[in-house]
């Protein structure tokens, strides 16, 4: 198990670095150019959102989630430790927090909606594009819970 904590000013920019490692690793459908510009927005907030940290015992980020209200915005893990449980440990701990929670995931991303959907998530809906009309489409998904 990972400890939980809330995130620091300090821990800005090993937020971003994980962030850049788990989206390489995940999101290879995206062009260059939109990853370019998803980077530079990333940057300009990551580091001062009040995100929910998964730190290892030397206080080192491993993973990371932002809820905002019910709506869960973010959920990163360090690929070098995907499967050890931390996105199952920070996704119980928002629903201890926020109950009923929902989400969007990527289409061109099964491995993370097979992670949802284990989770108890169901789908509610489908987006052609991304929240910032990228040409991503968007699986809306609620917890059942």
């Amino acid at each position: 198990m990972y400890t939980l904590r809330t995130s620091r000013p300090e821990d800005g920019a090993a937020l971003v670095d994980l962030w850049r490692r788990s989206v390489d690793a995940t999101h290879d459908f995206l062009s260059a150019e939109d990853r370019q510009a998803i980077d530079a927005e990333v940057c300009g907030f990551l580091p001062y959102a009040p995100v929910t940290l998964a730190v290892d015992e030397n206080d080192q980020p491993r993973g990371f989630m932002l809820i905002d209200g019910t709506h869960m915005e973010a959920l990163f893990v360090d690929p070098d430790v995907r499967g050890t449980g931390i996105g199952r440990q920070l996704l119980q701990h928002g629903l201890a927090l926020h109950g009923g929670l929902n989400t969007d995931v990527n289409l061109q991303n099964p491995q993370a909606l097979g992670f949802y959907q284990r989770m108890g998530f169901i789908e509610t809906g489908r987006s052609e594009v991304d929240s910032q009309g990228r040409p991503y489409p968007l699986i809306h998904l609620r917890h059942q819970g």
